[in-house]
């Protein structure tokens, strides 16, 4: 499972949130991470856990324009709050003895609850831990080491459709998150195959 957009609501909603709030353009920061060459690496490097969290909000925070910098990632996430649906489906099925798994893009040193993923999952791959991310190749075949099971024997979930090619190229199974609905039942389709 992905963390931000799938475990919790919509992590552009929340850009786009943060945006109004300092003042700017609605989808400045999506379009910054979609289209500005700068702001892709900027946010590469930190995803890859190459820069601390100050400053990437120093860095990204000039690439604003915005005044203060300090607090800059709780900012963009302070509109995003738990998916307590998809969560308690991950509670659920690991309680069921299915192996579970967080595979996701960091974002800093603070952005995951510490005891919500010991809880939920049986295996952590972050990206800032790794110095690799999604959609590098390299990051999948470390989830598919970690788990300990086969690739096809596997489900990946995630919002941005870009990430899921990777994980398919490998023979995971995969779920682009669009809704809660539709995840679920996608995941229950995938472990009724499992299953039978």
């Amino acid at each position: 499972m992905d963390w931000g957009g799938v475990m919790t609501t919509d992590i552009f909603a929340s850009f786009s949130a943060f945006c109004v709030a300092e003042g700017l353009h609605a989808d400045t920061v999506r379009d910054l991470f979609m289209k500005d060459p700068a702001a892709r690496e900027l946010l590469g490097d930190f995803e890859r856990g190459r820069l601390a969290d100050a400053d990437f909000e120093a860095r990204f925070a000039a690439v604003l324009g915005v005044a203060e910098p300090a607090g800059l990632i709780g900012r963009l996430f302070g509109g995003m709050g738990p998916n307590v649906e998809l969560l308690d489906a991950v509670e659920r099925l690991r309680a069921a003895g299915v192996k579970t798994g967080l595979l996701s893009n960091s974002w800093g040193t603070a952005t995951y609850p510490a005891d919500q993923l010991t809880k939920l999952f049986d295996v952590l791959v972050i990206s800032g831990e790794l110095d690799v991310r999604k959609p590098e190749p390299g990051i999948y075949e470390v989830a598919v080491e970690r788990m300990g099971l086969p690739a096809d024997q596997l489900v990946f979930v995630d919002d941005l459709r870009g990430n899921l090619k990777p994980a398919r190229a490998l023979g995971i199974h995969t779920v682009h998150h669009v809704d809660n609905a539709t995840t679920l039942a996608a995941l229950d389709e995938a472990f009724a195959a499992f299953t039978a």
